[in-house]
């Protein structure tokens, strides 16, 4: 092979290179609003699913668990706070997993919506499985620990995926919730005031 063939291989894959990234820079131009829709419309989804005897959820702050953005929110009806939802990100085996926490006034755990995550198949997964969730109904803060075998005061881990059950215990619900608490009681629940954006 000569420098000539060399130089002429080079310029043709810099051209392809080049025509292929132009080509995924149309494409998500084109799909990122969509996307950006998508989550919206899911957040909406969950948001309702978790307070769904309020009137309204309205967004109030944002917050960086694991320097990924976050928000939190009030949750009322008519005219009266009945809760909030924090959205928090526990780190798992595999990723980070976003969740969603509800609770009430007093900060105990009402309900919670794993949103996204990228843990393993068949094991770590469970944790979108309704009784895994169903157990962080009326928790504490005090009362947000794993334990492997059964518990009826803490949460008990999925069989193999102990790792992914404290991502989602003990990190994300957990640090949510003391996030709420030192937030809102700390700014005090009077003054919480909606963030239209």
């Amino acid at each position: 092979m000569t420098g000539k063939d060399i130089i002429k291989i080079t310029f043709n894959l810099v051209i392809v290179y080049l025509i292929g990234g132009l080509i995924l820079s149309f494409v998500y131009a084109k799909a990122a609003p969509q996307i950006y829709k998508n989550n919206e419309e899911a957040e909406k989804k969950a948001l309702k699913e978790l307070m769904p005897d309020a009137d309204s959820v309205e967004k109030i702050g944002e917050w960086e668990p694991h320097e990924k953005h976050a928000n939190y929110f009030v949750a009322k009806k008519g005219g009266q706070v009945i809760g909030y939802v924090v959205q928090s990100f526990g780190k798992g085996y595999s990723s980070f997993i976003n969740t969603l926490i509800a609770v009430d006034t007093n900060f105990t755990v009402q309900k919670i919506k794993v949103l996204a995550h990228g843990e393993t198949p068949g094991l770590g997964d469970g944790i979108e499985e309704d009784w895994f969730q169903a157990q962080f109904k009326g928790k504490t803060l005090d009362h947000l620990k794993v334990i492997k075998g059964e518990t009826k005061d803490d949460i008990q881990a999925i069989s193999g995926a102990t790792i992914s059950s404290r991502a989602v215990t003990e990190d994300a619900v957990k640090n949510g919730v003391a996030f709420l608490i030192k937030t809102i009681k700390g700014g005090g629940t009077a003054n919480v005031q909606p963030q239209h954006s």
